[in-house]
């Protein structure tokens, strides 16, 4: 058999329009699942959901219909010190990674109960494991998004929905090159392997922890960040 077989799941990735979450989904649709591929805005292939809305959210999700995989991969990035946080830029970072996640979760989990199986992965960050000077609503934002993941993992498995989470370190998309190259230079000599990594490189945890050889694992934190960030026991 195919390791990380997934073929015929059907797949909800969030936030699918760009970067890692168009890789993912573009990774999921190689291997022959159904994908829909959920963003803010509709495009070519792309579903149209607001996921801060929670009628849309569940609107959408009912037109899906079977939901086997749910990826809640949508997330915003708008590094500001506290003192530049007002209430309108800490309402949406937590809105679009906090509420949007929940929303999601909470639109596929019944039919997920009703089968007696689901695979459930979030995107974290290795922001959310250590902090991140300057930009300390992101790092809240993807804290709390552990939190869900290892208390969904609990109330979840007597239906076999196993739920995980990945943490990229720094990964090159369209939210971080906007930073420029000479961040980017400097900010690569932190990390023990020296580079950024692609979108690609993070696609694959997820495809692993969604397919079955990952059974026996649930509540748990994938972090591919090529040494930058190494915690545990």
């Amino acid at each position: 058999m195919d390791p990380f077989d997934v073929k015929g799941k059907s797949v909800v990735v969030t936030g699918a329009a760009k970067g890692i979450g168009k890789a993912t989904a573009d990774l999921f649709a190689s291997r022959g699942s159904s994908v829909a591929r959920l963003d803010v805005q509709a495009g070519e292939s792309i579903l149209e959901c607001d996921i801060t809305n929670e009628r849309a959210v569940d609107s959408t999700f009912a037109k899906i219909g079977r939901i086997d995989i749910l990826v809640n991969n949508a997330g915003i990035d708008d590094m500001r010190t506290i003192e530049e946080v007002d209430e309108a830029s800490f309402d949406r970072m937590f809105g679009v990674h906090v509420k949007g996640t929940f929303f999601a979760t909470r639109a596929a989990v019944p039919g997920m109960k009703a089968r007696g199986s689901g695979k459930i992965v979030v995107t974290a960050s290795t922001a959310g494991m250590t902090g991140l000077a300057g930009d300390s609503h992101y790092a809240g934002a993807k804290a709390a998004l552990l939190g869900l993941t290892k208390a969904w993992a609990k109330e979840l498995a007597p239906w076999n929905i196993r739920v995980n989470a990945v943490a990229p370190g720094c990964v090159l998309t369209e939210m971080t090159i906007h930073k420029g190259q000479a961040f980017i230079n400097e900010r690569a000599k932190l990390i023990p392997l020296g580079r950024w990594a692609q979108p690609e490189e993070m696609c694959q945890a997820v495809v692993f922890l969604a397919s079955g050889d990952a059974g026996f694992i649930t509540g748990q934190v994938i972090s591919p960040n090529g040494g930058d960030t190494i915690v545990g026991i």
